[in-house]
């Protein structure tokens, strides 16, 4: 089930993730499964994770990126360019509180 956000939740996570440095890049492949058990297993340890999506054209880019949210039952909380940042909490240890509203 993909983890849904609401807009404070979404506002708190861009500020957390500001500061962050894209984690995984996406390669001419595309989505590979190596591709998604890594980011599966990054978004595992790091809850909120940077993913710079290669391509030129931008409907592509977006289609890849709901892809990569869908994939992973992750929330997207913001796209910029060829850059997304993905959120789904830890099963073993989460890091990040979000806010109640």
């Amino acid at each position: 089930m993909p983890t849904v956000l609401t807009s404070a939740q979404s506002r708190f996570l861009r500020g957390q993730a500001h500061g962050l440095k894209a984690l995984l890049q996406t390669g001419a492949k595309g989505l590979t499964p190596a591709f998604l058990t890594e980011l599966d297993a990054v978004l595992e340890q790091h809850e909120l994770v940077k993913v710079k999506v290669g391509g030129d054209e931008r409907d592509a880019r977006l289609a890849l990126i709901d892809e990569l949210a869908a994939k992973t039952d992750s929330a997207l909380v913001q796209r910029i360019g060829h850059v997304a940042v993905l959120y789904r909490p830890s099963k073993d240890h989460r890091q990040i509180v979000l806010p109640r509203k």
